[in-house]
């Protein structure tokens, strides 16, 4: 017998949100684990929070509106997709997998991310990529202030345009722009990025049906903040 809100179809189920006040992410597993599906979807998400977290199986899931804070925290392995906007910290800590946004992002999205896929189509709020560990993180639109501060590996593509104090100490990974940075935070520095990083970019995009002409500089470590000497605290205040 199918559980209240659950059309289950062969390898598909249809999921009713409104019926899962509590549960619902241990259902998901449930049913990946002991029926064999491949494939949700869910109605009625109506900016729920904590929605898809910490998935293991190579599953599809598919969110028919916005979801809240935290979609698809711990992700290992599913590939969510989110037909319009998520909220704070989405994709936080995943390690494998992929997450589509077709709208916007709020803030943090893909903090402490170690690896797979997050694009967002539209735009993200600040902190995007906050301590980025691997990965990749494509915004098409724009992303807000403090945006790849303290990114450690893995790349973060923005199509458009930055908020201030981007890259705040910054340590390594792949950080790349194509629109206007307002300002960069602490200990960041601008290069072109040469025609093989382009094409390297170019490909990333590709691969998740983004194309376009594009010209991507870089941004990097100044590298004074790895060696930070405490007697001359002023260099973290330059921003």
């Amino acid at each position: 017998m199918n559980a209240a809100g659950v059309d289950l179809q062969g390898t598909t189920a249809s999921i009713d949100a409104d019926a899962w006040p509590k549960g619902l992410n241990r259902e998901l597993r449930r049913l990946a684990e002991e029926e064999g599906v491949t494939e949700f979807v869910i109605e009625n998400p109506r900016s729920r929070h904590n929605l898809a977290v910490g998935q293991t199986a190579d599953v599809t899931i598919r969110f028919r509106g916005s979801v809240g804070n935290y979609c698809g925290g711990l992700n290992s392995g599913a590939t969510i997709h989110v037909e319009r906007n998520v909220g704070w910290a989405a994709g936080e800590a995943m390690a494998r997998g992929k997450i589509v946004v077709e709208g916007n992002a709020n803030m943090a999205t893909g903090a402490s991310m170690r690896g797979g896929t997050i694009h967002i189509k539209g735009s993200a709020a600040a902190r995007c990529g906050v301590s980025l560990k691997g990965g990749t993180l494509i915004v098409e639109g724009d992303v807000g202030y403090l945006s790849a501060f303290m990114t450690h590996a893995g790349d973060l593509i923005v199509c458009g345009s930055t908020g201030a104090a981007f890259a705040d100490s910054l340590w390594q990974g792949n950080v790349w722009v194509a629109g206007e940075i307002r300002s960069l935070g602490t200990d960041a520095v601008v290069i072109e990025a040469s025609d093989d990083d382009q094409e390297r970019v170019h490909g990333l995009l590709r691969e998740n049906g983004v194309d376009g002409t594009f010209t991507f500089r870089k941004v990097v470590s100044g590298q004074k903040l790895w060696y930070f000497n405490n007697r001359n605290p002023d260099a973290w205040l330059k921003i």
